[in-house]
């Protein structure tokens, strides 16, 4: 492997030859990042309420899921399988996909009116009926890599560089949440947001119980919060929280990141972005106990407690089948999982394949206040030179 520039101002950029067969979207995403300070905004230039698609009522879809629910057709099927059976007989590394070596001429035109819907509308879809456990895993992988191509850019999840992600209970240590990833454990996940334009889960194993997902529309948590407290809302867009990296730094970096935890984008009528993972703000006591970073205030902590209990009142509660596949927009998107229990050896555990893609603000993606913000592969997680790896399996 050829080295890699360090650059910060830089990352992507490559100072000897590589085959770019293997990473058509480059070598490295651009990582996690603090705003840049002119694009910080005061509270009194946030809106007092927000309208439109983004800020929808989980009574809207409820009892109506064919308004957020995409069944495979026979016809979609069989083009997702030939394509896959295509991409695998060429050889080519599950790195090197993309949109033209996995072309769909009949469902391609209906993923990118997809993408648009997931940016800048409702924000989410439940597709059902891809036949995983027919196919495997390898060529479930291949289908299913192969509909982000359409989506957006894969970026990397974590120090390992893995661009296709596994969650799934490794018997690591929830209560280490310094050092841990709470998707490599059974634990509950509280309503956040990940290091990504788009999220995308694809079902492969159900748990035993539990597991289950809520989403909620942070544009209506925020509409709450304008009416009910805005001394929390106000808390929430001072850029006053510190997030966890958790180790995942490059040479040099902080192993944390200073931020708030909504912010607006740049540009004429700006939305309001939210990024948020609780497990990510508490687990900083290793450094705040020490008087390197602030401790949480208590109107911090009260600024946690009632965006989850915000966001629980306005959730959507969803089960995801074998074969469904939840795509959702990280930006206005803020979703939870139950804790769960696995069945009993030698059945297969709970498995989900994850994507975090990135849409840079050329393509139609937010304008977001991060150096970052028009690159392809903006956001996600990057440790040194680390590329691009996309295991079939959790590890």
């Amino acid at each position: 492997m050829a080295s890699v520039s360090s650059q910060p101002t830089a990352p992507h950029e490559l100072l000897g030859p590589i085959d770019l067969a293997l990473f058509p979207d480059g070598l490295k995403t651009t990582g996690q990042h603090e705003p840049l300070e002119e694009f910080v905004q005061p509270f009194d230039r946030y809106p007092k309420e927000i309208t439109g698609s983004t800020a929808w009522q989980p009574e809207d879809f409820k009892d109506q899921p064919e308004k957020w629910t995409h069944r495979f057709t026979p016809a979609e099927v069989d083009e997702l399988s030939a394509t896959a059976d295509a991409f695998i007989a060429a050889g080519t590394q599950l790195t090197g996909i993309s949109k033209d070596n996995f072309p769909l001429p009949n469902l391609g035109p209906f993923l990118l009116h997809l993408r648009e819907e997931l940016l800048h509308g409702r924000g989410f879809i439940l597709f059902k009926g891809l036949p995983v456990t027919e196919w495997g895993n390898a060529k479930s992988a291949v289908a299913y890599m192969g509909l982000g191509t359409y989506l957006g850019y894969f970026v990397s999840q974590n120090s390992r560089g893995h661009v296709l992600g596994h969650v799934k209970d490794l018997g690591e240590d929830s209560t280490q949440i310094d050092k841990v990833r709470i998707y490599r454990t059974n634990a509950r996940q509280f309503f956040h947001a990940d290091d990504s334009d788009i999220v995308g889960l694809l079902c492969i194993a159900r748990a035993l119980e539990g597991g289950e997902s809520d989403l909620a529309s942070s544009h209506s948590v925020y509409n709450v919060l304008s009416r009910e407290r805005p001394d929390v809302l106000k808390t929430l867009t001072e850029r006053i929280w510190y997030f966890d990296r958790k180790g995942e730094t490059s040479r040099g970096q902080q192993e944390y990141i200073r931020t708030s935890v909504m912010y607006l984008e740049r540009g004429e009528n700006p939305r309001v972005y939210t990024k948020f993972d609780p497990y990510f703000v508490r687990s900083l006591t290793r450094f705040s106990d020490k008087g390197i970073i602030p401790p949480l205030s208590a109107e911090q902590v009260e600024a946690l407690h009632v965006l989850e209990e915000t966001c629980q009142r306005l959730a959507l509660h969803m089960v995801l089948e074998v074969g469904d596949i939840q795509f959702l927009a990280n930006s206005h998107i803020l979703h939870s999982r139950t804790e769960y229990k696995d069945y009993a050896p030698p059945a297969p555990r709970r498995h989900l394949m994850r994507l975090w893609l990135a849409t840079p603000e050329s393509e139609g993606g937010w304008k977001l206040p991060y150096w970052d913000s028009d690159e392809k592969k903006r956001g996600g997680i990057q440790v040194d030179d680390q590329p691009p790896v996309a295991p079939l399996d959790a590890e």
